[in-house]
Protein backbone atom coordinates (compact mmCIF):
# COMPACT_ATOMS: atom_id res chain seq x y z
CA UNK A 1 0.00 0.00 0.00
CA UNK A 2 1.43 3.33 -0.69
CA UNK A 3 1.62 5.36 2.29
CA UNK A 4 3.54 8.73 1.89
CA UNK A 5 5.11 10.36 -0.76
CA UNK A 6 7.93 12.81 0.11
CA UNK A 7 9.06 14.41 3.39
CA UNK A 8 7.04 17.93 2.62
CA UNK A 9 4.06 15.86 2.69
CA UNK A 10 4.64 14.08 5.76
CA UNK A 11 3.75 14.40 9.23
CA UNK A 12 3.75 11.94 12.70
CA UNK A 13 0.44 12.46 13.41
CA UNK A 14 -1.70 11.86 9.90
CA UNK A 15 0.70 9.17 9.54
CA UNK A 16 -0.03 7.00 12.78
CA UNK A 17 -3.72 8.37 12.42
CA UNK A 18 -3.86 7.19 9.08
CA UNK A 19 -2.12 3.28 10.21
CA UNK A 20 -5.03 3.26 13.12
CA UNK A 21 -7.63 3.97 10.90
CA UNK A 22 -6.66 1.13 8.41
CA UNK A 23 -6.56 -1.60 10.80
CA UNK A 24 -10.37 -0.41 11.67
CA UNK A 25 -11.38 -0.20 7.97
CA UNK A 26 -12.94 -3.13 5.79
CA UNK A 27 -13.38 -6.07 8.36
CA UNK A 28 -15.93 -8.83 8.51
CA UNK A 29 -15.31 -8.91 11.52
CA UNK A 30 -15.23 -5.72 14.40
CA UNK A 31 -11.31 -5.52 16.37
CA UNK A 32 -12.44 -5.76 20.38
CA UNK A 33 -13.75 -2.85 21.80
CA UNK A 34 -10.69 -1.99 23.86
CA UNK A 35 -8.60 -2.48 21.25
CA UNK A 36 -10.95 -0.29 18.99
CA UNK A 37 -10.85 2.36 21.42
CA UNK A 38 -7.02 2.83 21.75
CA UNK A 39 -6.91 3.11 17.88
CA UNK A 40 -9.41 5.43 18.10
CA UNK A 41 -7.73 7.65 20.64
CA UNK A 42 -5.43 9.58 18.01
CA UNK A 43 -8.32 10.81 15.72
CA UNK A 44 -10.47 11.62 19.19
CA UNK A 45 -7.64 14.03 20.49
CA UNK A 46 -6.12 15.26 17.20
CA UNK A 47 -8.05 18.93 18.38
CA UNK A 48 -5.44 19.50 21.67
CA UNK A 49 -2.75 20.27 18.56
CA UNK A 50 -4.66 22.62 17.28
CA UNK A 51 -4.31 24.72 20.41
CA UNK A 52 -0.56 24.27 19.75
CA UNK A 53 1.36 27.05 17.13
CA UNK A 54 4.00 24.85 15.87
CA UNK A 55 1.21 21.62 15.24
CA UNK A 56 -1.57 24.17 13.70
CA UNK A 57 1.49 25.14 10.83
CA UNK A 58 2.43 22.22 10.08
CA UNK A 59 0.29 19.46 10.64
CA UNK A 60 -1.58 18.57 7.21
CA UNK A 61 -4.84 18.24 9.25
CA UNK A 62 -4.62 22.05 10.04
CA UNK A 63 -3.65 23.06 6.48
CA UNK A 64 -6.40 24.68 4.32
CA UNK A 65 -4.76 23.89 1.22
CA UNK A 66 -5.14 19.73 2.46
CA UNK A 67 -8.22 20.21 4.50
CA UNK A 68 -10.94 22.30 3.57
CA UNK A 69 -14.81 21.04 3.62
CA UNK A 70 -18.31 22.02 3.77
CA UNK A 71 -21.29 20.48 5.52
CA UNK A 72 -24.40 20.31 3.37
CA UNK A 73 -27.69 21.08 5.36
CA UNK A 74 -30.86 18.63 4.22
CA UNK A 75 -33.09 20.97 2.80
CA UNK A 76 -36.09 21.10 5.69
CA UNK A 77 -37.83 24.17 5.66
CA UNK A 78 -34.85 26.14 5.36
CA UNK A 79 -36.73 29.69 3.61
CA UNK A 80 -35.04 31.20 0.58
CA UNK A 81 -34.30 27.14 -0.65
CA UNK A 82 -38.35 25.90 -1.42
CA UNK A 83 -37.14 25.71 -4.97
CA UNK A 84 -34.02 23.80 -4.08
CA UNK A 85 -33.39 20.16 -3.48
CA UNK A 86 -30.39 20.51 -1.03
CA UNK A 87 -28.31 19.12 -0.68
CA UNK A 88 -28.67 16.90 -3.85
CA UNK A 89 -28.19 19.14 -6.56
CA UNK A 90 -24.77 20.20 -5.27
CA UNK A 91 -23.88 16.90 -4.90
CA UNK A 92 -25.80 15.64 -8.46
CA UNK A 93 -23.55 18.66 -9.91
CA UNK A 94 -19.97 16.88 -8.81
CA UNK A 95 -20.85 13.77 -9.19
CA UNK A 96 -21.54 14.66 -13.27
CA UNK A 97 -18.12 16.42 -13.29
CA UNK A 98 -16.34 13.66 -11.24
CA UNK A 99 -14.26 11.41 -13.78
CA UNK A 100 -14.14 8.37 -11.32
CA UNK A 101 -16.41 6.91 -8.62
CA UNK A 102 -15.95 4.48 -5.33
CA UNK A 103 -17.95 3.83 -2.28
CA UNK A 104 -16.69 2.20 0.62
CA UNK A 105 -18.33 -1.00 1.91
CA UNK A 106 -18.82 0.52 5.59
CA UNK A 107 -18.95 3.65 7.41
CA UNK A 108 -15.77 2.91 9.52
CA UNK A 109 -17.20 5.20 12.38
CA UNK A 110 -20.31 3.91 12.86
CA UNK A 111 -18.68 0.06 12.79
CA UNK A 112 -16.19 1.23 15.38
CA UNK A 113 -18.84 3.48 17.83
CA UNK A 114 -21.16 0.18 17.25
CA UNK A 115 -24.06 3.10 15.85
CA UNK A 116 -27.20 1.91 16.88
CA UNK A 117 -29.09 5.35 15.10
CA UNK A 118 -28.25 4.75 11.30
CA UNK A 119 -27.12 1.92 8.98
CA UNK A 120 -23.53 0.90 9.39
CA UNK A 121 -23.19 -0.05 5.68
CA UNK A 122 -23.63 3.23 4.07
CA UNK A 123 -19.98 4.14 3.46
CA UNK A 124 -18.63 7.14 2.52
CA UNK A 125 -18.79 8.38 -1.51
CA UNK A 126 -15.58 9.33 -2.99
CA UNK A 127 -15.09 11.03 -6.28
CA UNK A 128 -12.09 12.17 -8.38
CA UNK A 129 -8.97 10.14 -10.32
CA UNK A 130 -7.84 8.95 -6.75
CA UNK A 131 -10.97 7.17 -5.77
CA UNK A 132 -9.36 4.61 -8.37
CA UNK A 133 -6.50 4.08 -5.47
CA UNK A 134 -8.66 3.79 -2.69
CA UNK A 135 -7.79 -0.09 -1.63
CA UNK A 136 -9.85 -2.62 -3.65
CA UNK A 137 -11.14 -4.50 -0.76
CA UNK A 138 -13.05 -1.81 0.73
CA UNK A 139 -14.61 -0.25 -2.24
CA UNK A 140 -16.63 -0.53 -5.11
CA UNK A 141 -16.37 1.34 -8.76
CA UNK A 142 -19.85 2.78 -9.30
CA UNK A 143 -21.63 5.13 -12.17
CA UNK A 144 -22.84 8.35 -11.70
CA UNK A 145 -25.92 6.97 -11.35
CA UNK A 146 -25.23 4.63 -8.71
CA UNK A 147 -23.55 7.48 -6.79
CA UNK A 148 -26.51 9.41 -6.88
CA UNK A 149 -28.68 6.64 -5.86
CA UNK A 150 -26.22 6.14 -2.81
CA UNK A 151 -26.40 10.25 -1.81
CA UNK A 152 -30.24 10.06 -2.04
CA UNK A 153 -30.65 6.90 0.63
CA UNK A 154 -28.06 8.65 2.27
CA UNK A 155 -29.92 11.52 2.70
CA UNK A 156 -33.32 9.47 3.17
CA UNK A 157 -31.67 8.19 6.13
CA UNK A 158 -31.43 12.04 7.76
CA UNK A 159 -27.23 11.43 7.41
CA UNK A 160 -25.96 15.23 6.75
CA UNK A 161 -23.06 14.86 4.04
CA UNK A 162 -19.85 16.73 4.41
CA UNK A 163 -18.21 17.36 1.02
CA UNK A 164 -14.69 18.64 -0.07
CA UNK A 165 -11.04 17.79 0.56
CA UNK A 166 -10.15 16.09 3.92
CA UNK A 167 -6.77 14.94 4.10
CA UNK A 168 -7.22 12.43 6.56
CA UNK A 169 -9.23 10.52 4.50
CA UNK A 170 -6.08 10.15 2.23
CA UNK A 171 -4.37 8.78 4.72
CA UNK A 172 -6.82 6.09 6.41
CA UNK A 173 -7.07 4.87 2.94
CA UNK A 174 -3.17 4.99 2.52
CA UNK A 175 -2.87 6.94 -0.77
CA UNK A 176 -0.92 9.97 -1.81
CA UNK A 177 -2.23 13.05 -1.41
CA UNK A 178 -2.68 14.78 -5.59
CA UNK A 179 -5.40 16.31 -4.90
CA UNK A 180 -7.86 14.35 -6.70
CA UNK A 181 -10.37 13.30 -3.93
CA UNK A 182 -13.01 14.86 -2.81
CA UNK A 183 -14.98 13.27 -0.23
CA UNK A 184 -18.88 12.87 0.13
CA UNK A 185 -19.27 11.72 3.81
CA UNK A 186 -22.79 10.81 5.31
CA UNK A 187 -22.44 11.93 8.39
CA UNK A 188 -24.14 10.76 11.78
CA UNK A 189 -23.90 13.13 14.88
CA UNK A 190 -23.14 10.01 16.96
CA UNK A 191 -20.23 8.89 15.44
CA UNK A 192 -18.48 11.29 12.71
CA UNK A 193 -14.96 11.86 13.82
CA UNK A 194 -15.51 15.30 12.66
CA UNK A 195 -17.46 15.99 15.92
CA UNK A 196 -13.83 16.22 17.75
CA UNK A 197 -13.27 19.36 15.47
CA UNK A 198 -15.56 21.11 18.48
CA UNK A 199 -12.78 22.01 20.86
CA UNK A 200 -10.28 23.68 18.18
CA UNK A 201 -10.13 27.50 18.45
CA UNK A 202 -13.38 29.19 16.06
CA UNK A 203 -10.81 30.54 13.86
CA UNK A 204 -9.27 27.43 12.90
CA UNK A 205 -12.35 25.68 12.35
CA UNK A 206 -13.19 28.64 9.51
CA UNK A 207 -10.25 27.96 7.34
CA UNK A 208 -11.39 24.46 7.49
CA UNK A 209 -14.84 23.60 7.55
CA UNK A 210 -17.20 26.37 5.47
CA UNK A 211 -20.88 26.88 6.11
CA UNK A 212 -22.66 27.06 2.61
CA UNK A 213 -22.68 30.48 1.44
CA UNK A 214 -25.22 32.97 2.23
CA UNK A 215 -27.13 30.56 5.12
CA UNK A 216 -27.81 31.66 8.29
CA UNK A 217 -29.16 30.31 11.18
CA UNK A 218 -31.57 31.87 13.87
CA UNK A 219 -32.64 31.10 17.25
CA UNK A 220 -35.99 32.45 18.21
CA UNK A 221 -37.97 33.47 21.59
CA UNK A 222 -40.25 29.80 20.57
CA UNK A 223 -37.31 28.56 22.23
CA UNK A 224 -38.01 26.85 25.69
CA UNK A 225 -34.61 25.34 26.04
CA UNK A 226 -35.72 21.89 26.25
CA UNK A 227 -32.51 20.98 24.84
CA UNK A 228 -33.35 18.44 22.37
CA UNK A 229 -31.25 20.75 19.80
CA UNK A 230 -28.10 20.54 21.99
CA UNK A 231 -28.33 17.27 22.59
CA UNK A 232 -27.91 16.55 18.35
CA UNK A 233 -24.88 19.23 17.98
CA UNK A 234 -22.13 17.35 17.03
CA UNK A 235 -19.94 20.31 18.07
CA UNK A 236 -21.08 21.02 20.96
CA UNK A 237 -22.23 24.53 19.18
CA UNK A 238 -25.06 24.93 21.42
CA UNK A 239 -25.72 25.34 25.32
CA UNK A 240 -28.50 26.52 27.66
CA UNK A 241 -28.07 29.91 29.03
CA UNK A 242 -30.17 31.47 31.62
CA UNK A 243 -33.26 29.53 30.18
CA UNK A 244 -32.77 30.21 25.94
CA UNK A 245 -30.07 28.16 23.69
CA UNK A 246 -27.42 30.06 22.95
CA UNK A 247 -25.01 29.76 19.12
CA UNK A 248 -21.66 29.30 19.67
CA UNK A 249 -19.00 31.13 16.97
CA UNK A 250 -17.79 27.20 15.53
CA UNK A 251 -21.39 26.39 14.72
CA UNK A 252 -21.51 25.32 10.73
CA UNK A 253 -25.29 25.52 10.60
CA UNK A 254 -25.38 21.86 9.37
CA UNK A 255 -29.33 22.13 10.31
CA UNK A 256 -29.78 19.11 12.79
CA UNK A 257 -30.80 21.40 15.19
CA UNK A 258 -33.43 23.04 13.61
CA UNK A 259 -35.04 19.45 12.21
CA UNK A 260 -34.35 18.18 16.10
CA UNK A 261 -36.45 21.22 17.47
CA UNK A 262 -40.33 20.45 18.36
CA UNK A 263 -41.34 24.05 18.70
CA UNK A 264 -39.57 25.03 15.57
CA UNK A 265 -37.58 27.50 17.32
CA UNK A 266 -34.85 27.57 15.33
CA UNK A 267 -34.40 29.11 11.83
CA UNK A 268 -32.31 28.33 8.39
CA UNK A 269 -32.57 30.97 6.18
CA UNK A 270 -30.94 30.96 2.71
CA UNK A 271 -30.05 34.59 1.34
CA UNK A 272 -27.60 33.32 -2.16
CA UNK A 273 -29.99 31.76 -5.31
CA UNK A 274 -27.02 30.81 -6.44
CA UNK A 275 -25.62 28.58 -4.03
CA UNK A 276 -25.43 25.87 -6.05
CA UNK A 277 -22.90 27.01 -8.39
CA UNK A 278 -20.69 28.92 -5.29
CA UNK A 279 -20.63 25.76 -3.34
CA UNK A 280 -19.44 23.59 -6.63
CA UNK A 281 -17.37 26.25 -7.56
CA UNK A 282 -15.38 26.84 -4.45
CA UNK A 283 -14.84 22.85 -3.55
CA UNK A 284 -13.49 22.70 -7.52
CA UNK A 285 -11.12 25.32 -6.58
CA UNK A 286 -9.71 23.13 -4.01
CA UNK A 287 -9.89 19.83 -5.30
CA UNK A 288 -9.84 18.35 -8.54
CA UNK A 289 -12.40 15.33 -9.41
Amino acid sequence: MKLFKSIKEFDVFTFLSGLAMQRLYGRDKKLPKFVRRALLFGPEHFSILGHIDFFRKNLAVFDPAKTNFSVLPINQDIEGAEDLALPIEIIDDLIDRSSHRAILSKCVCRMNYDCENYPVDHGCLFLGESAKDTPKKWRRMVTKEEAKAHARKGVSYGLVPMVGKIRFDSDTLGIQDKGKLMTICFCCECCCLSRFLGPLPPDLVDTLQHPVEGISLEITDDCIACGECVEVCYLNALEIVDGKVIRKDICRMCGRCAAACKQHAIKIKLDNPNVVDDVVDRLLSIVEI
